[in-house]
């Protein structure tokens, strides 16, 4: 990860507000960011001062060090200095970004915001240009020569970060053209992500039976309403835009996987989502025995789960637009805001106090911006922002009980990234591999919690349906989401796909992992141009798959109160991205190199369309 992009610390999927509170007479009263702990206005001159710092820092750090790092490369204490100063400059750049980012992300149809957050973009890649040297000269210092200087107490510290930095070296270009693809993603990925994010803020979505046109939240919330009408007309409403703008997301999709193309064969990576395995510090082979493993089970997980459902709802098969379709046992019922707060705290400290502690706050200092808004960017998010300050969380609450899991689930990142802050810049961000760990198993012990408050066995039976649906969102359709990506980015490498094209390689994929319960109606072919992971963060999507698995077996043993389970659960958070996944697991006894790791994970899901199944028969 190079400075620039820890500028931008998870703002791809971003939104922000006022600091108000935002009401309606069914949600009660919910938060909206008060982003004044990282500045107070977009023309507030701390902005202004702080770029003109980091410009000129920046060019301090580079006037001093360029050309010497190698010279001095066994020197500890000077080494520590500069690491230092590029660490400082990393926090301040990436205040200056997250801030733009979240005021952006808000709401993306504001002309102002979208020009603020260009126009900060443009400053940070200028100033971060001249720090391109930095990490490309500490690679180019001798093995010897680092183990050496990395004896020294105050850079020993950042020995984790050295380490990851060298397994980017063979992967890293010569100055002059990594300066050229640096100053050129303004032009080119950045510019068309910004295209996706404000196109997709900008639609509007005719559903039949609504007084007006739906921006794209509510529309796809149509897709889990209790009447079957009301979710045919959502999907038709969204199928009939999606289609009009396909022409558009075809061409975004294509020029962003040639973009990627160009950037890894210049670097050497071979396969499509090398740099992805890279990135999430990886290895391959873990991915491809999580991908497998996955792809084994569809059988006993989705498509079992997929043919009950269509026997409850009393089809021969569920349309594409029930699959999340309330089962009718389901309580109907409107969960307030205040409701939702009280439910994951609780969930949260009968684990521990400790945790809960720390994601009080978000609620009490307005750190959450939830209410659905026009502009506002789609779905859910926690932003780590940096060290210095805290995270972020943006969602679009809707009172369901999915969202009240959105809620547990987001708040589990910034507890996490609460606690790795610790680290420090360098080493606190955490590859997305991990990243979803404290975010799943918040949303496990709040789905527990209900679950076991729950007495009525009808109602028992709609919230484990529930969350196997879930559960078969995060790690069935992720891991069909990442072998859509990598067909198309393979067949990229052969010239642009039409189209046509990508909509039949995602109803091929959608058809293996969903299996033969679900009818795929006219329409449902274009709704691979929603996915904002595909645009914002290639191949990102097995993380979560990733996560879920890793929490399932985290989770059983701590129903086994494995000895010390809490306290090295919180060691695990605070490590942040300083010890590998190896290394994080190994004190759980856990290996994800080992296939039978991940088959646990997915029988803990299987397990629960059991006790669907024996509900069944005794009903």
């Amino acid at each position: 990860m190079t400075l620039f992009q820890r500028a931008f610390p998870d703002v791809q999927h971003a939104s922000t507000g006022s600091g108000a509170s935002a009401a309606t007479a069914e949600l009660g009263v919910m938060p909206e960011w008060d982003l004044s702990d990282l500045y107070a206005a977009p023309d507030a001159p701390e902005v202004k001062r702080d770029l003109e710092k980091g410009a000129a820092d920046a060019k301090a750090l580079k006037d001093k060090w360029q050309g010497r790092l190698v010279a001095v490369g066994s020197d500890g204490a000077a080494l520590a200095v500069a690491v230092q100063a590029y660490e400082a400059l990393s926090d301040l750049l990436g205040k200056l970004g997250s801030y733009a980012g979240l005021l952006y992300a808000a709401n993306q149809t504001d002309p102002k915001r979208a020009k603020f957050y260009g126009d900060v973009s443009e400053k940070l890649t200028a100033i971060s240009s001249d720090l391109l040297f930095f990490e490309l000269e500490l690679n180019q210092i001798a093995d010897a020569d680092l183990d050496k200087a990395l004896t020294h107490p105050e850079l020993a510290r950042y020995k984790p970060w050295f380490d990851d930095l060298r397994k980017e070296k063979p992967y890293q270009l010569e100055e002059k053209i990594e300066q050229l693809f640096h100053e050129k993603g303004q032009t080119a990925r950045g510019a068309w992500n910004r295209l996706f994010n404000e196109t997709m803020s900008g639609l509007r979505f005719d559903v039949a039976g609504e007084k007006e046109p739906l921006t794209l939240e509510p529309t796809l919330n149509l897709m889990s309403d209790t009447k079957p009408e009301r979710r045919q007309a959502g999907a038709e409403a969204l199928a009939k835009v999606f289609k009009d703008n396909v022409r558009l997301f075809t061409l975004i999709t294509n020029t962003l996987a040639k973009d990627k193309e160009i950037s890894d064969r210049w670097r050497g990576f071979k396969d499509v989502a090398d740099s992805r395995h890279l990135a999430n510090r990886v290895e391959a082979p873990v991915v491809d025995a999580l991908v497998a493993s996955v792809r084994a089970a569809y059988p006993r997980l989705s498509h079992r789960y997929y043919a009950m459902k269509a026997k409850w709802l009393g089809m021969d098969k569920l349309s594409h637009w029930d699959r999340n379709a309330p089962l009718p046992e389901k309580p109907d019922r409107t969960i307030t805001w205040a409701e939702a707060q009280e439910m994951v705290l609780s969930a949260y400290s009968s684990f521990a106090p400790e945790m809960a502690g720390i994601a009080k706050p978000f609620f009490d200092k307005n750190w959450i911006d939830a209410p659905v808004r026009p502009g506002k960017a789609p779905g859910a998010f926690s932003a780590s922002t940096v060290p210095s300050v805290h995270p972020y969380v943006m969602m679009n609450y809707l009172g369901k009980p999915r969202d009240v899991m959105t809620l547990a689930h987001e708040l589990g990142h910034g507890v996490h990234q609460v606690l790795a802050a610790k680290q420090g810049p360098l080493l606190a961000p955490t590859p997305l591999t991990l990243a979803e760990t404290a975010s799943v198993f918040g949303e496990m012990l709040t789905f527990q919690a209900l679950l076991k408050d729950t007495k009525d066995a009808r109602e028992k039976k709609a919230m484990i349906a529930g969350k196997v649906e879930d559960m078969l969102n995060t790690v069935v359709r992720q891991i069909a989401f990442y072998t859509f990506e990598r067909k198309v980015h393979e067949e990229r490498r052969g010239g642009e796909l039409t189209s046509d094209r990508l909509n039949e390689i995602w109803l091929d994929v959608q058809k293996e992992s969903l299996g033969p319960a679900i009818e795929f109606k006219p329409g449902y072919e274009v709704f691979w141009t929603y996915i904002p992971h595909f645009i914002h963060s290639p191949f990102y999507v097995y993380a979560y798959a990733f996560g879920d698995c890793l929490v399932n077996s985290l989770y059983g043993l701590y129903r086994e109160a494995h000895p010390g389970f809490v306290e090295k659960y919180f060691e695990m958070l605070k490590a942040g991205g300083s010890k590998h996944h190896s290394e994080l697991l190994a004190p759980f006894g856990l290996d994800a190199r080992d296939p039978e790791f991940w088959n646990k994970g997915l029988k803990v899901l299987e397990g629960m369309i059991d006790e669907l199944e024996r509900m069944e028969k005794m009903s």
